[in-house]
This record gives structure tokens, sequence and C-alpha cells, in this order.
């Protein structure tokens, strides 16, 4: 059947070209009545043991071989490539809106373009470019931005016209396009043929790699991988690696300690055709018509056509599937609306004979992006798996970033975006991801403008307000599963056009943020933040006090009652998280943390605590529902509220008290909003949350109190220079190079993680800095809104790309935040970036391909901060929380 094709070719070339092999793992063949050479033993025991070995499960060990670990041991149930690897398109490309992908794409395909030459495997590389259609004017700007992103990676690229389109690929009906983006080094490669050439290469290295192994679970000991139950016995490891694709799911909940990895198979459908008469050039583009759901690719003469329908299949709901990967049951009604598509694009098939509707299954994760990282249970567990379709795309990148993380302890990139720990055990639910992943194929090509939300698996985590605002207004986005307010919809407006405007340009809801933000500054709002992430610690004797001094930056042996914001850093002093804490007593601390720290920032702290019964760390992010108050009569509300004095004198800024509010006793209130305006946050146990509110609402009113919601605070935080963690902050960030050498106390008389780093920045300069920029051609009705990831541009050089921006309703302006770098003009160098550097520099913009100019500024404008209770509150008031 042309459906084994790859297959089969992989199989003999790879063991004719590796003779050794046959030797190790025997017959390649499984069917036949013949006895089959006896395979080797496995080794009792190795340092790593991987599971799968499809192009992730090679990829990684090619990876590990490479960087001079021997003691590696692949395992895989069936034959190697033979799960989704087989059925892979194999379209290598780098056209992604998300950095990290881009960068994973980048990486495979020069991976790709030299294995055969290394390995002598034929990979079947071909570089023959990418087309990816517009057929409106919004999806062109989509396409702009990513080539704004791929222009500045070096990576060739170009925004084309419908008749450049035709000159490039004869065969296509441009009669509906806009435009296109061509990207001429994208490629073609047979993705069996991929995994069997990183394999040989690993093999050659040293690594085993064991054919009809089957690990029945992963053992776990005192938090840490101990070794693996296959059926062929066990094997000790430090190191365990589930690369087992849409098995890794179950894998990962077969043992006593399950590790969650949220993915879910879906059908995935693609055409095969017979040769043209006249048959296909072998040169000829892959075309992606995300429009029309649709990609197109040549196939021996023929096509390969494909794509992502409105209506998917989920497969495998219930549980484990068969050991390899057949082609599932041809579906021709369902795959009817994807056929007609190719039609309209590439009318010459019609004339063409079909050989088969291949229907194999795809891996999908509940946000788009692919899962890797270390389990944040089991230390030693890692997991890279849910590719979402572009296995072959992140293939290369993907196992050499896991691969670093395994030997040096962490990645060479930040992989935030992709680490297993953003999702919770609430994303591994099984009805969850059947839903969720129906959402999510249909999304692969479905135009996404800034601030869209998934529609499935909501309401999921709810603050007990969550049906008192929604019933006044309430616009929803979800964070971590927990829903979080955007804004509220006054009475009387069109709530229809709301939810459905989504746009690169000025959007609908812009005057509601702007009311809000006015009140925020003018009166005082109510914003419900209760999904930040809660810990308490806390000790008998001074072990809280001394693990955390070693653990934070900042100095935490404070007076009672005071709050401090800090940086939790690692060894190279970059940010795994950024928050408040609270001194409660003697020896107890009550840390504030961005809602996506919950699982990172647990299982950091977790893992280098100290293992003392007197310590005890515990999640209360459940127990309390967070108000925050901003605005200058915030105080006044409160004072009434409490019949206790507010004001500076009595309660100065960073400072955290158990209150009463209305009858309700035992409230945390917090003299910092995040926003750098004044207020206070009320931490309230949930059962008095829905008191509290209402008392709050109906005293405010004479204040002219309103809710607010995130948009607000985040127009508020950026035009206040105010960084996020995840967006500006992450774990390459270090308080150094983003203006937050006050939160660091180098000299608080005991060693913390990340000091030397930090101590070498300070002596030796920082080679990026933070910087904020304030659009000045740029009109706000009119042009593209800059969102985050667009190039910054200083004298007419790329220097860096912002990481957030907001609309200033204070300097109506746009405001972006993001990294300067100083790179040299002849080499590429990474240079100091000093102050004068920034400073004396001309700076553009570049959104969508449109540059515009902009003033750089390492200070907020000191105008913007009215009515300071403290001096040092300018810089103390608040930060990183969205």
């Amino acid at each position: 059947a042309a459906g084994m094709f790859l297959r089969l070719l992989s199989d003999i070339q790879w063991r004719a070209a590796h003779p050794r092999w046959r030797r190790m793992a025997g017959s390649p063949r499984s069917s036949s009545t013949t006895a089959e050479p006896r395979p080797l033993a496995l080794p009792a025991q190795a340092q790593v043991v991987i599971c799968g070995g499809g192009i992730m499960g090679t990829s990684v060990a090619y990876h590990l071989s490479k960087m001079g670990l021997k003691d590696i041991v692949l395992l895989e149930q069936g034959r190697l490539a033979a799960g989704t690897t087989r059925f892979c398109a194999g379209i290598v490309s780098t056209a992604r809106p998300v950095s990290i992908e881009l960068k994973m794409a980048h990486y495979s395909n020069k991976l790709y373009q030299q294995l055969e030459q290394e390995t002598g495997v034929q990979t079947g590389y071909t570089k023959t470019g990418s087309i990816s259609l517009a057929q409106t004017q919004d999806r062109l700007i989509s396409l702009k931005r990513i080539a704004s992103s791929l222009n500045v990676m070096g990576i060739p690229c170009e925004i084309i016209s419908p008749k450049k389109v035709l000159q490039l690929h004869p065969l296509i009906n441009i009669h509906d396009l806009v435009g296109a983006l061509y990207v001429p080094e994208d490629a073609l490669v047979s993705s069996a043929n991929v995994s069997l050439a990183l394999a040989t290469a690993a093999s050659r290295n040293g690594v085993q790699i064991h054919e009809r192994t089957s690990v029945s679970h992963v053992t776990i000991q005192k938090g840490r991988v101990t070794g693996v139950e296959t059926d062929r016995g066990r094997v000790q490891c430090e190191y365990f690696v589930n690369c087992a694709g849409q098995w890794a799911y179950e894998l990962g909940h077969s043992g006593e300690e399950p590790v969650h990895i949220p993915l879910h198979a879906c059908e995935h459908f693609y055409l095969l055709t017979h040769p043209l008469q006249e048959p296909l050039s072998s040169s000829l583009p892959t075309i992606v018509d995300p429009d029309g759901r649709i990609y197109i690719r040549n196939w021996q003469g023929g096509i390969l056509s494909g794509g992502f329908e409105k209506n998917p299949k989920p497969l495998f709901t219930e549980g484990r599937n068969q050991l390899e990967i057949q082609n599932l049951q041809e579906d021709w009604d369902h795959f009817g609306p994807l056929l007609g598509a190719l039609l309209r694009r590439m009318p010459a098939v019609e004339a063409l004979q079909i050989m088969q509707l291949v229907n194999c299954p795809e891996s999908f994760t509940p946000d788009m992006r692919c899962i890797m990282g270390e389990s944040p249970t089991a230390r030693g567990y890692f997991v890279l798996a849910g590719m979402n379709s572009a296995g072959i795309s992140y293939g290369g990148g993907a196992g050499k970033y896991l691969a670093e993380w395994i030997v040096n302890g962490y990645p060479s990139e930040n992989v935030w975006p992709l680490d297993l720990k953003r999702f919770g055990t609430l994303q591994s639910s099984r009805t969850f991801l059947r839903h969720r992943v129906m959402e999510v194929m249909p999304l692969m090509y479905d135009l996404k403008v800034p601030r869209w939300d998934f529609q499935t698996g909501r309401q999921l985590r709810t603050s007990p307000l969550y049906d008192r605002l929604d019933a006044q207004g309430a616009r929803w986005m979800e964070k971590h599963g927990f829903e979080r307010v955007k804004y509220f919809v006054p009475p009387g407006n069109d709530l229809l056009d709301l939810d459905h405007s989504k746009t690169f340009y000025k959007p609908d809801w812009f005057d509601i943020v702007g009311s809000e933000v006015k009140c925020c500054k003018e009166a005082v709002c109510v914003i419900d933040m209760s999904s930040f992430t809660k810990f308490e610690i806390s000790s008998t004797g001074d072990q809280a006090l001394e693990s955390l001094q070693y653990l934070f930056s900042n100095d935490l042996d404070v007076p009672v009652g005071h709050v401090v914001h800090t940086g939790m850093l690692n060894e190279k002093g970059g940010y795994e998280n950024d928050c408040s804490i609270a001194r409660l007593s003697k020896r107890s601390f009550f840390m504030i943390s961005p809602t996506d720290q919950q699982v990172h920032c647990w299982a950091w702290l977790k893992n280098r605590l100290p293992d003392d019964s007197n310590l005890v760390l515990e999640d209360v992010t459940w127990k309390y529902t967070a108000l925050n108050l901003i605005g200058p009569r915030a105080v006044d509300v409160l004072s009434e509220l409490s019949y206790a004095p507010m004001t500076a004198e009595h309660f100065p800024s960073l400072f955290c008290k158990e209150m009463s509010v209305g009858y309700a006793n035992g409230i945390r209130v917090m003299s910092i909003t995040h926003t750098g305006e004044p207020g206070f946050v009320l931490y309230i146990p949930i059962e008095y949350a829905l008191h509290v509110y209402n008392e709050v609402m109906n005293m405010g009113q004479k204040y002219g109190i309103r809710n607010a919601g995130y948009y607000a605070l985040r127009s508020l935080r950026i035009e206040k220079f105010f960084a996020f963690w995840g967006q500006d902050l992450d774990a390459f960030t270090t308080p150094m190079e983003c203006g937050r050498e006050f939160q660091v106390k180098l000299d608080k008389g005991m060693e913390f993680l990340g000091q030397e780093a930090l101590l070498e920045q300070k002596q030796n300069g920082v080679y990026k800095r933070f910087t904020m920029f304030i659009l000045e051609d740029h009109d706000t009705d009119m042009d593209l809104w800059p969102w985050w990831g667009e190039p910054i541009f200083r004298n007419g050089r790329y220097v860096g790309k912002t990481t957030s921006s907001a609309y200033s309703y204070t300097l109506e302006r746009h405001v972006c935040l993001g990294f300067v770098h100083h790179f040299d003009e002849k080499t590429g160098e990474e240079l100091v970036v000093t102050t004068d550097f920034i400073n004396q520099g001309e700076y553009e913009i570049d959104i969508a391909g449109q540059r515009f100019q902009a003033k750089a500024k390492l200070y907020p404008f000191s105008s913007l901060f009215t009515q300071r209770r403290r001096k040092d509150e300018v810089e103390l008031s608040g930060y990183q929380r969205e």
C-alpha cells in the first residue's frame, strides 16, 4: 500500500546502511513466521532511558550522545519511527508565530540539511521553500508579523504578490488572494528516514537502541526517578525521557505517582495522488493555505494534501491504543470540505487519480504548544511530546533543548512557553482534553489576532465572585485555568459586537478600558485578582527565614508586617519567579506570585527547601480571594469599612496587616496595588469574599467606585514601566538587566542563589537592558497596534524585540517594553549595553513590516506617579502581576 511506502523505504535503506543494527536489534519485521534472531538483553542500568523511537526520542538520543553522554538506552515498543513519525507529511516550516518554536524549526532545518552527509542515510531532504497564502488583509498582517521575526533572525523571506505566487507555483489558483509569505529555505524530508538517520548517528555514538520493548511504568522513590520496568526486565536509571507521542499521557499515568502530560490524539487526514501526466517538479514550493485550512506539497510527481478541519475527530479517549499506528479508516465524507478547498486552490487535482486517503493520529495539547521539560513531581522525569502536527519541524530543536536541560540543568533558550510546568493537574482531565483538542485542531489554521481566548474547558477555576461580576458585564479570559476579568461592558453597549471584534488595529474595548483606567487614577476601582498564586512558608524555628534568604535575592529579615518585592533567581541570576513576600510573624511568610507560577514555583521551592518536618510549605491559593482596590479614594473606602486610619502615617507603603472589614475578620490587607497607583490588596478568606465585596461596593458608591479588569491593570503597569514575569522577565533575565538592583541585597550577610552571577554583572556590565519605548508617529486610530514580539531598531540596526505593549491613556501614546542588545556591527558579537548606548540612539519599532519612530527611556515618567505616600514607592510600588 502507498501509505507504507516511506516506512518500507526507511527500513531497507537504513538497515542496509547500518549492518551493526541487524546484529543488535534483530529483524525489522514481525509479521513473518520465521524465527527472529534473539534480541540483545537489556542492560541492568543506564544513566538515561528514553521511551519512544520516533523523531523526538531519536533526536534526544542523538543530541545527548553529541554532548558526550554514553550510557543511554532508547526503548521502542514497536519499530523505530512506526508511530506518528511514520505518517508525518514531512514539511519543515519555519514560519511560526511563537519565537521559541521558530528557533526550534530553524535549527531542525539546518540539522536535517547535513544529516545525510553525517550518517550516510538518505533523508529525502529537498529545499523547496514554502508559500503561506492570505485570502484576507488580516491574514496578510499576521504573515507580515511572522516575516518581521524571520528577517531579524536572518531567515530569508518576503511578502509576495499573488502574481509572484503563480510564477513560483503555476498550478495555484490566485483569484482570491491578497498576498503571501514566501520562505525559500523551507524544506521537505522523509520523516521516518530522518528519525532513522538520527538513530544511526546515536547508535554510532554508543546509544543502545532496543526495539519491541514496552515500558510498563517508571519507578519513583522519594520524588526521584530510580528505574524503568519493561516487558523484558528492569533498567535502573537517573533520568527517564517520555517521548512516547500519543502514548505519553498513559505512560505518565502508569506509575504509582502519576506525571500529568496533557495531550490528546485526533484523526488527521491527508490525500496522496498518483503523478500528474507531467510529474510535478520535486523543487516546487509547499503551499500552506490557512484560510482554506489545507496544505499541499509535491509527492513523487503527484501531491500530498491535508489540513485541519473545523470538526475534528478525537481518538482513544478511553485509553491505550494499539502498539503501532496503523492507517485508520478512510472517511471521505469527513475529508469533503478539505477536498473542496484543495480543488478550488489547485483545479488541476480534479484530473489526478487518487492513490489513498491516509488517516493517522496526531497529538494536540491544550494551548497548541508542544510539551517539554522536567516533571514538577518527579525529578529526573523528562517529557518531550504533544507536537500539534509539527513534530518534524520541531524535532531537531526540541531534542537539542531537552538534551541541554538534562546535561546542564537548563536549556540554552527560554523555553517557558513550552514547559510542562505551565500546566496543572486540572488540564489532565480526559473530558477537558477531548473537548479542548476539538477546538485546538481547527485553531491550527484559524486567524489568531491578539488577545484571543479559548472557548472550551472554561469556568474551571473561578473566584467566589464570578457570578456577581458576570452579572455586571464582566468579559472573561483564562490564565492557568482561572477565569479573570478583561473589562466590564457598561449597560447599553452592543455585547455581541464586543465579543466578536477581533483585530490587529484599535479594538472595540478601547474606550471601556480607558474609562476604567480613568477611575483608577481619579476615584477607586476594584479588580478581582484571586488567581494569584499564594504560598505560606512557616517553621518552628528560623528554618523558614534561613531557607528563603538563600532562595530570594532581597533581604527578607524585615520587621513583622513588612512586604518585600523580590526575585527567586537561578544560578545564572535569572528570574525563576518574581514575587511579593509578607512577613506575617517571626517564623511565617506569605508569598504572592503570578498566576502561572503555581506549579513551577511549587516545584522549584520543594526541590530546594531542606527536607525538614519543621519547615512547612503550603499552597493557599484556593483559601483567599484577592481584591485590589486601586485609586486615591481607596484609603477612604477602607478607612470607613474598618474603622481604622489607613493614611500613610498609620499604614505605610509595603505593609501588611490583618484587619476586620465589615463583619469579616482575618483580612490580610497589603498596601500595594501592582500598578504604581495608590491603594490596597485585600486577601480575604473565601467564605467572607462575597460579604467583603458587597461592603466595599456599597461603601465606595459615594466615592465613584466601579469594577475594573486586567486590561486596565496592564495599561497602568506598562506606562509605569513595571515588568511582568513570563513576558518581560524570564529565567534568562537578571535584576541588573531590568533596573531592579534595588530588589537585590548583595550585602545581606549571607549567600543567596544567583549572587555570584549578579556580582559579575555588577562588575562587568550587562549585555541587554530593559527599555521603555513611547511611539511618536503612531496613529492609534488608523495604524496597526503593537502587541508584543515586534523588532526594535536602533539607528537602523536590529537590537531586540518588544516583550509587552499597551496604550497609555495618560500619555495618549502607545508604550512598548523590551530589551535592547548591543551587537558588534562587524562580528555580531554581543557587547555591554551602557546607559549612553540607550540614550544616544534613534529608535524604531517594526509593526508588521512598518517602522514607527519611538523615544527610548530607562526610567518612567515621574509625572505619572501622583499622590505618592513615600518617596521610594516610585520604585517599590509593585510589579510583575498580570
